[in-house]
């Protein structure tokens, strides 16, 4: 073999490499993003948050609440899943919060509300925020698979911020009828696993008492949510939505609910963690 043969072998066997490394990074990426959460898990008892700010303060609040509140939180036990501005409703912020159990709600929400943080800053929060009341008290569907916790957005290298679509769907089921109605509810999200989509979680109601009554929760339940995070707006129009539409049609024939599926598109704020992670998601 001559110097040019040489040469070219070498030039060749380093852009094979190069490409088995790159096909190989998502899947390293992935476990080592799934790695750095791992203690950020099982939490059981989850908020659904559903605000409503003063008109053109959406913005504003949204900043307020990833410069401020999400570490706050995370030190205290706490976890905030993700927050989002939802379409279609430009006064609308929503936010999931999680705590690793029912009794760990009350030590959480009064270290907070009652700390330094909250009272340096809620009066210009709360002058935005004329209802923060539409709360459901929710657990996940199955306890070993509770809501997605994703790696907190990487200010390197995600500079665009948080990317995707978050979809919810929000199921009044008739009260008794949770199993059954969670049973067949199983079948038709199976229908979203396609590429394109992440499955963050399952909820149904968590049915108590009130344990923080400083911060009120619906009680007109049960209700079974599914939460998932699509690619982009190209994706959600042409494969997620007529798929959602399929199986809403189909859970509403079963006679388990009490009033309309409610379906909540929403934009991530910068800073949440629930988005579209390039490299895959760790599974719920």
């Amino acid at each position: 073999m001559n110097r040019f043969e040489r040469l070219l072998a070498g030039t060749l066997a380093s852009v094979i490499t190069c490409a088995a490394a790159a096909q190989a990074a998502p899947a390293h990426n992935a476990s080592a993003q799934a790695e750095s959460v791992k203690h950020l898990s099982s939490f059981q008892t989850i908020e659904l948050r559903r605000y409503t700010t003063t008109d053109g303060a959406r913005e504003r609040f949204a900043k307020y609440f990833d410069t401020y509140f999400p570490e706050a939180f995370e030190q205290l036990g706490a976890m905030v899943f993700g927050q989002f501005l939802e379409r279609g409703n430009p006064n609308h912020f929503t936010w999931l919060r999680g705590y690793k159990d029912l009794s760990a709600r009350p030590v959480v929400c009064a270290e907070f509300y009652y700390g330094p943080l909250w009272k340096e800053h809620r009066s210009k929060v709360n002058a935005i925020l004329p209802d923060s009341d539409n709360v459901i008290l929710l657990q996940p569907l199955h306890p070993e698979h509770g809501l997605l916790v994703l790696p907190a957005v990487d200010p390197v290298e995600e500079t665009k911020g948080a990317q995707g679509v978050v979809v919810m769907q929000i199921f009044p089921v008739k009260k008794g009828s949770e199993e059954a109605f969670a049973k067949q509810s199983e079948a038709a999200f199976a229908h979203y696993r396609i590429d394109g989509v992440h499955e963050a979680g399952v909820l149904i109601s968590l049915d108590v008492p009130n344990n923080f009554p400083q911060l009120p929760i619906r009680t007109d339940g049960p209700w079974l949510v599914w939460v998932g995070v699509v690619k982009d707006n190209a994706m959600l129009d042409a494969k997620v939505a007529p798929a959602m539409k399929a199986a809403e049609q189909s859970l509403a024939a079963t006679g388990l609910l009490r009033g309309e599926i409610e379906r909540v598109v929403m934009d991530p704020t910068p800073r949440s963690r629930l988005r579209w992670l390039e490299g895959g998601h760790p599974s719920p």
